[in-house]
């Protein structure tokens, strides 16, 4: 019964004083409303003839806008007056072009569009949650009415990473052709393979001659070398608790996500072949082979559901995989954070085993609220132990970072908005001395 019921039976109580018995009139009154009541329910278009559908798009990136749109059509043979609500999880963002206090009206074997645009807040799968139609009697006065999860078209937006690092993607490709695409060495070094002949030249080395083809060409050829392609890359992302610590406007684990797009996409395009392992206590994603722009869409739609879990982050977990899964010698990039607990009772006991096959480079971010306590003036007693603290935390991330040099390990500690540029220019360096 709606609004417009209650207001009937409100204006037949205003006639009872011209009743010559008021408690028959209100019978009277009574008995009439629930009469039209009932009668505009029973002339309510059927809600079991409505069918609810949805088309749209099924991914967008963090920040952008998506449109679903929901098609509503009527089977019945009556005109259908509702009002719809279209309810998403408070983090897609939904607004729909249609407020749900709108009346609808939908003729029969009609069909009517409502288009949903989202703005999603959060990475991740954003689900549609309920959807409510209401079939208003011709009258106004009762409805039928649907609502829940049962009767709601499934639909999931995958909201991908936002990857703000890609305008650092073409200078890095530069700096790439300058290693591998252009300047090909004349000397052979570490980390180099075989790329073509070519006749010599003054100021050529000449441990490069090739004699025997330079016996079957009758002229003096030289071998030329290029960095080697097909090396092997690992990116592990630490999904543990540390990961949910905010480094500026986002999660540790957004900034290592975007630095590893970055990379991903930069030794792809030097054909190198990039693997990622993403866990805590559990594996939460893997991803094998992801060296090519196929595969690299299937590394972002594995990254975009990634959350971090409120759990210790088990490295023995995290170097048996790494050691079972990469049985050539690779460059292994571990996304996490320098913490003296973590880190000291967690990783250095399984570090010497797995920086023995492998390449090992620590990328993490540090926070500048803790630079900037530190620089700060104190103002007063709570101010100088906030700078106390600062230069604790930062000693211990001194002693980890000493630690782990012992065991020739890389550590890229960096702002988070510089963390992808700076762990790309590692991957270069690396790359240039053939130390991948």
């Amino acid at each position: 019964m709606t609004w417009r019921a209650a207001l009937l039976l409100a204006a037949g109580a205003a006639t009872l004083p011209a009743w010559p018995a008021p408690f028959l009139g209100v019978a009277v009154m009574t008995g009439a409303v629930l009469l039209l009541v009932a009668l505009d329910w029973a002339l309510a278009a059927p809600l079991h003839a409505l069918t609810a559908t949805r088309t749209g798009d099924r991914t967008v990136r963090l920040g952008g806008t998506a449109t679903v749109t929901l098609h509503l059509a009527n089977a019945s043979g009556r005109t259908l007056h509702a009002q719809v609500r279209d309810a998403w999880v408070p983090s897609a963002g939904a607004r729909p072009d249609v407020p749900p206090g709108q009346l609808l009206t939908v003729e029969p074997g009609g069909t009517a569009e409502l288009p949903v645009r989202l703005t999603p807040a959060r990475r991740g799968d954003r689900p549609a949650a309920a959807l409510t139609v209401r079939s208003l009697g011709p009258l106004r006065l009762a409805f039928r009415q649907r609502a829940g999860r049962p009767g709601t078209p499934p639909w999931t937006l995958r909201v991908l990473p936002r990857f703000d690092s890609r305008r650092h993607l073409p200078e890095k490709l530069a700096k790439l052709r300058i290693i591998d695409g252009v300047q090909v060495t004349r000397g052979r070094g570490q980390g180099t393979e075989f790329d073509t002949l070519r006749e010599y030249v003054i100021g050529d080395d000449v441990r490069s001659i090739d004699w025997r083809a330079s016996a079957r060409h009758s002229d003096v050829l030289v071998r030329t070398w290029r960095p080697e392609r097909d090396r092997r890359l690992v990116c592990v992302l630490d999904t543990g608790r540390t990961s949910a610590v905010r480094v500026g406007d986002e999660p540790r684990l957004d900034t290592a996500i975007d630095a590893a797009l970055l990379l991903t996409a930069l030794a792809a395009r030097a054909g190198d072949r990039v693997d990622l392992l993403a866990a805590d206590s559990t594996v939460r994603a893997a991803v094998t082979g992801s060296g090519r722009p196929a595969l690299l869409t299937r590394l972002v739609d594995a990254l975009a559901p990634l959350q971090p879990a409120l759990v210790e982050t088990d490295f023995e977990l995290i170097a048996g995989e790494v050691l079972r899964r990469e049985r050539r010698r690779s460059l292994v990039v571990l996304f996490t954070a320098l913490e003296a607990g973590p880190l000291g009772e967690g990783l250095l006991p399984v570090l010497p085993r797995l920086a023995a096959r492998h390449r090992v480079v620590i990328a993490a971010t540090h926070d500048p609220v803790l630079t900037g306590l530190t620089a700060a003036k104190p103002a007063g007693p709570d101010d100088a132990y906030a700078a106390a603290s600062a230069w604790r935390a930062l000693a211990e991330r001194d002693r980890v970072r000493a630690a782990l040099s012992r065991h020739g390990v890389t550590v890229v500690d960096a702002p988070a908005d510089r963390l992808a540029p700076a762990i790309a220019d590692t991957y270069l360096r690396l790359k240039s001395l053939g130390q991948l």
